[in-house]
């Protein structure tokens, strides 16, 4: 019997009206906020006169500590045990401020390099606002990370610092320090259950903070220090340390507004880890910027925990990722619908372009629709987003942001660089420059750094393509883009017609070389629960994806797979995946998600 069901409609529209919002939006008429947008207003609104001290943790924390919402709660943390505590905007300043006068102690100043690895809890949030308000620089780091890529990171930036526990010290940092030169200070953090002493050569976490004075610490910081550095990995060569600064804060801000709708009694949840760029600058600075509460969670996914979660603590706001969402799609419909989300309004996603599936079935399941966004760790803030008042095209990454001035771009015959202007033109996604959360630089890596870059014109590596609408859609990564009988194909719209299949939990589609055509298409399919590979599926996918997207674009072959590589940040790994297949070296690894 069949397992398939009717394809999603390509050209349906999931329609917005003022009865979807339980809050008017902030971006309602978007083609008049972009008319009369400029960043000197934002500017102007969060720094106000103070503008010769711009420090995101000031702007985040102490603005609010020192007016109405000081004893509003700032962070709402969950224990992986199911405890909760709150920590207002007047206890994280205090905390905050401590933390930036514990490493005054130890002599750490403007520009030393902090970097945080640890679980998602009150020391890592503490660390990273309380370094930033010393002027450091600061870099989170995923706790699951190996001894390898931890110790490159640290080399490549100089780390002065790291705050981390004692067991995750033991197990991926003690044996390294001989490769860490720069490394002065290991700042250990509370009972995390390993026993023993603290580690030899290390500060106590505990006893830095009661020393400290929780006075405002004398540091300051200007628009242009750096601020933040996070990496990421290309396809080859060492991680990139994508240089941010403390200007940054005004993208966060607007995009706060305008991108996730954030208001003051919002209960706000992203559930990305602070070592990913998102778990930063969305899980961190910008529902702090907006004096919200935000929720940490320090457990790993499960889907009925994170159900309950949505319910239990009331989430109006929800930030997520793909690879989530899929889980989620995976474990079905009885498991939300054992819960109620009667507060929930908003949900958005990024880490890699959302299928449409995904997005009718959050609408169908969870009662909202998800509004899939675009950017970049380079970018530092979102540029594309489906924002609450507009209309949502299932599968698009939606239209550019207020500030933000999106192109499609080509080079021509003579290898020069022209903007498209036609609609449904594939080509390079490009942003012009000026935005103030645009990277400065790729720490070490400057003419990597230049290549980036033509004009005014930042270049993505992002093929996508524009509608008449002015929507963008996702195409692949250049390197991704698979050349078939002289047919660029994108490797997401071919997963995303595989997840249309009422079998299919998630898809991975890469090119193989063929002598005759240039390359193949090869799809690796995972299947939903309950669900046994056959040889009967495997033809009837071949037969829907042929039906679907023609002969030429289709896949020649399927693959069932057990489970599929992603990166920490939801994205799956295509080169990965083709580089197994051919026998390939599989390049830097650090990002791959681990379970």
């Amino acid at each position: 019997m069949s397992t398939d069901h009717p394809p999603v409609r390509r050209d349906a529209v999931i329609r917005k009206s003022a009865r979807d919002w339980r809050v008017t939006p902030h971006l309602l008429d978007w083609a008049a906020t972009r008319a009369s947008f400029s960043w000197q207003q934002v500017r102007d609104e969060l720094l106000g006169r103070d503008a010769g001290d711009v420090n995101i943790a000031r702007l985040a924390v102490d603005r609010h500590a020192a007016g109405p919402r000081a004893r509003h709660t700032a962070l709402r943390l969950l224990s992986a045990d199911g405890g909760v505590r709150d920590v207002s905007y007047a206890d994280l300043r205090s905390l905050t401020d401590r933390f930036a006068n514990a490493l005054s102690s130890l002599g750490v100043t403007r520009g030393d390099r902090v970097f945080v690895l640890s679980a998602r809890t009150e020391a890592l949030y503490v660390s990273v606002l309380g370094a930033l308000k010393q002027g450091c620089v600061v870099t989170p780091l995923f706790s699951a990370f190996g001894p390898e890529p931890i110790a490159t990171r640290m080399a490549i930036a100089g780390a002065r610092v790291l705050v981390t526990t004692a067991a995750l010290y033991r197990r991926k940092v003690a044996g390294l320090r001989d490769r860490l030169p720069t490394l002065e200070h290991v700042i250990v953090v509370g009972d995390d259950g390993s026993g023993g002493d603290r580690p030899a050569g290390t500060h106590d976490y505990a006893a830095l903070m009661a020393a400290a004075s929780d006075a405002p610490p004398a540091a300051r910081s200007g628009a242009d220090d750096m601020a933040l550095l996070h990496f990421t990995s290309g396809t080859t060569g060492t991680p990139k340390g994508a240089v941010h600064v403390h200007q940054a804060v005004l993208t966060h801000f607007a995009t706060g507004r305008y991108a996730l709708d954030l208001h003051p009694d919002d209960i706000y949840w992203c559930t990305a880890d602070p070592g990913w760029v998102t778990g930063t600058s969305y899980g961190i600075v910008a529902p702090l910027l907006h004096g919200v509460t935000s929720l940490v969670d320090e457990g790993e996914f499960d889907a009925e925990r994170w159900y309950r979660t949505l319910q239990d603590q009331r989430v109006t706001v929800w930030y997520t990722a793909p690879t989530a969402i899929r889980m989620l799609m995976k474990a079905g419909p009885e498991a939300a619908h054992r819960y109620r989300f009667p507060d929930l309004r908003f949900i958005a996603s990024v880490g890699e372009p959302l299928n449409p599936e995904a997005v009718w079935w959050s609408q169908e399941v969870l009662g909202l629709a998800i509004h899939d966004n675009w950017w970049q760790t380079e970018t530092g803030g979102i540029m594309i987003a489906n924002t609450p008042a507009q209309d949502i095209k299932p599968g698009s990454m939606g239209r550019p942001l207020p500030g933000v001035e999106a192109l499609i771009v080509r080079r021509d015959e003579a290898g020069a660089l022209q903007v498209v202007e036609q609609p449904d033109v594939d080509g390079e996604l490009a942003l012009r420059t000026g935005w103030p959360s645009m990277f400065r630089g790729y720490l070490g890596q400057d003419e990597r750094y230049r290549k980036c870059f033509a004009g005014d014109l930042y270049l993505s590596g992002d093929l996508a393509r524009r509608d008449a609408d002015g929507y963008f859609w996702f195409v692949g990564r250049a390197d991704d883009v698979i050349k078939s009988a002289g047919h660029l194909i994108g490797p997401f719209e071919v997963e995303s017609v595989l997840m249309e299949h009422a079998a299919v939990a998630e898809a991975g589609v890469i090119g193989k070389p063929d002598p005759v055509v240039g390359e193949t298409v090869k799809a690796f399919v995972l299947l939903k629960s309950g669900i046994a590979p056959s040889e009967a599926l495997r033809l009837e996918l071949l037969g829907h994806a042929r039906k679907r997207l023609g002969a030429a674009v289709a896949p020649k072959e399927i693959a069932f797979a057990d489970s599929l590589p992603h990166t920490r940040s939801g994205k799956v790994m295509r080169r990965l995946l083709k580089a197994r297949e051919l026998g390939l070296p599989e390049g830097d690894t650090s990002t791959l998600e681990t379970h």
